[in-house]
């Protein structure tokens, strides 16, 4: 379930999208909100704080809170978090499946930190090649606690979107994920799956997804044809 702040940050957000709240309009104080919503001022804190991070409203101390300008939307801004399915589908792309692979296995050392696995817990392992203009464009390779999605995982074949798949089957609701961009060398092995063309470069973003709770439940290292996606990060100061 959702914390209070977030569904909080979505029902303001839905206001300035259908036009309910406007550039220039000043927010409902925080006593105002906390009444309207039945939440303490903290919790609004906290929603306004998401709203700001995203730059969608400015607050001014001692003034207010006022709705601001949206930032133009960018394909594949690195700010969103999306699946690659999404990913796919904002580069205009059809999207599609090449190959796809799930086994059980032991944990590295450093997939047993980042996920903070029990000694002895085993992780699932889920790799694709996803296509698109059936030319592969993404691998993607994912890693799992075991004791999270269980073996039934391995059984499933092909899962579609892993983000609705861990909401729908496994009651896992991805809300962040810390992301390391990172050029990886032509020998790697999983970045050679992608090198189609000579002039054919690749990006990998080693991204660590947390659930409401912050609880680390997702490592993926996600390689992307450098010649087919572009990635942006907005920046402020």
């Amino acid at each position: 379930m959702k914390p209070l702040y977030v569904s909080i940050k979505e029902k303001i957000e839905a206001d300035i999208q259908l036009g309910i709240l406007k550039s220039g309009d000043r927010l409902p104080s925080e006593v105002g909100l906390a009444a309207t919503f039945k939440v303490s001022r903290e919790t609004v804190r906290s929603a306004i704080r998401l709203l700001e991070e995203e730059g969608k409203v400015y607050v001014k101390h001692g003034v207010g809170t006022f709705v601001v300008n949206p930032l133009p939307i960018t394909p594949n801004s690195l700010e969103k978090l999306m699946s690659v399915t999404s990913m796919i589908k904002y580069a205009g792309l059809e999207d599609g499946e090449k190959q796809e692979r799930i086994k059980l296995i032991q944990p590295t050392n450093e997939w047993t930190e980042l996920l903070q696995l029990e000694d002895g817990e085993e992780v699932i392992i889920h790799e694709r090649i996803r296509t698109a203009n059936e030319e592969p464009v993404v691998f993607s390779q994912n890693i799992l606690a075991e004791t999270l999605v269980k073996q039934k995982m391995i059984h499933q074949g092909s899962i579609g979107s892993l983000f609705d798949y861990l909401k729908k089957e496994c009651n896992i609701d991805i809300a962040r994920a810390t992301t390391e961009i990172v050029v990886p060398l032509h020998t790697d092995r999983n970045c050679q799956k992608l090198l189609i063309r000579p002039e054919t470069t690749v990006l990998l973003l080693k991204q660590l997804h947390y659930d409401y709770q912050n609880r680390p439940v997702l490592y993926s290292l996600d390689y992307f044809r450098n010649d087919v996606f572009t990635f942006t990060v907005n920046r402020t100061r």
